[in-house]
């Protein structure tokens, strides 16, 4: 089977990566009062925004399974869920690298960075479901389910701190907060890299998936008939 990541896209993810990593750590200007560690923040945000983004076609894609029953879009739901899960953890991991030097702790179990943990462990459940349960009809309808539910709770973490009064600090976008232009570009430029690299990972998962489906398939056929 061919490789699933076109080699174009491979070589433009490549080069996104190695520009947005430039910009971080050499042309954005240092944040005046945090300093140095405040360049955590562009893989911080990039990565919450990529996670939401892929729970997102996750959901969507398991509505799509649910109406259909297509194999494909479970292989999708999957691949879409399991790398946000990836991005997802990458932002609580920089969050506490983030807040230890200006919170003083590395957690604080404020409704932001709590509501994240909980999404992150559904998430977690929900590969959990896909390993324990054996008939593959019914574990694409319960963890189809499960994705929906996770969905749904992405709104909830994005709008935590400005519902609830919370240690973790207000957007900077869309949000009353100011951004200095050029961090604005590296922080988008960042967003965009990473949505290249998860969708070329989602890419290499949803063909695993098949893969993994077409051999679970054989093997039924063999036990079948032994």
């Amino acid at each position: 089977m061919r490789d699933s990541v076109p080699k174009p896209l491979a070589a433009v993810t490549g080069l996104g990566l190695l520009a947005s990593t430039y910009l971080i750590f050499v042309w954005v200007p240092t944040e005046a009062s945090m300093g140095i560690v405040q360049r955590i923040f562009y893989i911080h945000v990039a990565s919450a925004a990529v996670a939401f983004g892929g729970f997102f076609l996750g959901g969507f894609a398991a509505i799509g399974y649910m109406l259909d029953r297509s194999s494909q879009r479970d292989d999708l739901s999957v691949a879409c869920n399991e790398v946000g899960l990836l991005f997802a953890c990458v932002n609580l991991i920089t969050g506490c690298l983030w807040a230890k030097p200006v919170w003083g702790v590395y957690w604080a179990w404020d409704a932001r960075l709590t509501s994240m943990l909980l999404l992150a462990l559904i998430y977690a459940a929900y590969l959990i479901l896909r390993e324990s349960v054996s008939d593959p009809g019914q574990r694409a309808v319960v963890c189809a389910v499960v994705s929906i539910f996770g969905m749904v709770d992405v709104p909830i973490v994005y709008m935590a701190n400005r519902w609830w009064r919370t240690q973790h600090p207000a957007p900077v976008l869309g949000g009353g907060g100011s951004l200095d232009p050029r961090m604005t570009f590296v922080l988008f430029a960042t967003m965009f890299a990473l949505a290249l690299l998860y969708w070329c990972l989602v890419r290499q998962r949803r063909r695993l998936e098949a893969l993994r489906k077409q051999a679970d398939g054989l093997r039924r056929e063999v036990q079948s008939v032994a």
